[in-house]
């Protein structure tokens, strides 16, 4: 998927790196990423959920808070409040370059960062929290033998994730003021909390103070033996799917199409991590999923390859069939079709050219109902060969494969 980089200014005109993630087309929506306390916008788990959102049709603007990453400043003077202005700064600048987010996710800290910032960006529809803290001061703990240092000589450097910060007594300050259980419960926007119950930097009674402060609607999905930083790309990916189809529900509607759009419509098939073959498909704002039966090694979450080929077809002959008797003011009530696909012996086909080896069969059976004759039945199955799928299969197709760079 195509990405663009680029700064934004932040409150105190500092510049912040951002990169924006863009689906093929028009995005349905965009959304505000927000990472974890000493992360990145780089960090694994923003960029998995960001390519599996962009399957979905979905646009997602993540950046390098104050002092992190490419961004500017000095992460010694950030508080938590800054982080919450830094949100709304970026938000800010899609409202005036592309279009304001209709959802906010935080990880972690930037979870707690979201609940704090969604109600100074009104367009936001819904907000999903992720190994999110229901207190800010809870990061404390990852440098408590440093609080009292931290209050008597102003900042002291910590190690965090094996790297060094600088913590301030107006950071300790700030984040002691913060009253978040009450903004979530004033929160009026759908919100969706994803935690596992064995994350051990981050407790799952955090999730539990969140959900029961907030109103409806609101939803809590457990991540069970994921880790904090969802490390492994499965649970990325997992959170990224059910996010984008929970969010469905409060995010506008795709953009009419124009009555001349070009088809076909561009297909995207992705990569989703779950198991060993399952895809994310996206066609114009429609979103399926391919998969394997279990019996050849997938999780059977969705119909295969040739299920798809054989939906395609039978889609296009009732179609083709209802057209034509529309046309034709036949009494055709309903159309239904009936597919196999298979491999025979090639001298078991009697009208096929190919005399050797084996070559595909696929079985296609008519159910029309009305009151048709004995001669527009016939006319009917003469009709169904030719619906234009069925003229594509059995036509001589050229296929070009590139690779994207």
């Amino acid at each position: 998927m195509p990405s663009e980089r680029f700064d934004f200014p932040n409150a105190k005109g500092e510049k912040l790196a951002a990169v924006l993630d863009l689906p093929e087309g028009t995005p349905r929506a965009t959304a505000l990423f927000a990472h974890c306390f000493t992360c990145g916008k780089n960090v694994v788990a923003a960029k998995r959920i960001a390519d599996a959102l962009t399957a979905q049709g979905i646009a997602v603007l993540r950046f390098d808070f104050t002092g992190l990453g490419s961004s500017e400043g000095e992460f010694a003077n950030t508080t938590f409040s800054s982080n919450v202005a830094d949100l709304v700064a970026a938000a800010d600048h899609l409202r005036r370059t592309r279009q304001a987010p209709a959802l906010l996710i935080g990880h972690s800290f930037g979870g707690a960062a979201v609940l704090a910032a969604a109600d100074q960006v009104t367009e936001v529809r819904a907000v999903v929290t992720i190994a999110a803290p229901s207190d800010p001061s809870h990061v404390t703990h990852l440098f408590k033998d440093k609080l009292d240092a931290i209050e008597q000589q102003g900042d002291v450097e910590v190690a965090l994730a094996g790297r060094p910060f600088r913590i301030s007594r107006e950071f300790l300050a700030d984040i002691s003021e913060q009253k978040l259980v009450d903004r979530v419960a004033r929160l009026r926007k759908a919100l969706l909390i994803f935690h596992s119950p064995t994350d051990d930097t981050v407790g799952i009674e955090n999730a539990s103070e969140i959900f029961l402060a907030a109103k409806h609607p609101k939803s809590f999905i457990s991540l069970a033996g994921a880790d904090h930083l969802l490390s492994t790309r499965s649970d990325a990916v997992y959170v990224a799917n059910v996010l984008a189809a929970w969010a469905e529900r409060y995010l506008d509607a795709a953009p009419t199409p124009q009555v001349r759009e070009a088809m076909p419509r561009v297909v995207t098939v992705t990569e989703t991590g779950a198991g060993k073959f399952q895809q994310t498909i996206a066609i114009g704002p429609h979103r399926l999923t391919a998969d394997e039966p279990i019996a050849a090694g997938g999780l059977d979450t969705g119909p295969s390859p040739y299920d798809f080929l054989l939906a395609g077809l039978g889609a296009c002959t009732s179609m083709t069939l209802r057209i034509y008797a529309e046309h034709k003011k036949l009494p055709l009530e309903r159309v239904s079709v009936t597919l196999s696909h298979s491999k025979i012996h090639a001298l078991d086909c009697e009208e096929c050219e190919t005399k050797e080896g084996k070559l595909d069969r696929i079985e296609r059976v008519l159910t029309l109902t009305g009151d048709l004759s004995d001669e527009q039945r016939a006319r009917l199955l003469e009709i169904a060969d030719k619906c234009p799928v069925h003229r594509t299969l059995t036509s001589e197709v050229n296929i070009r494969t590139v690779e994207s760079r």
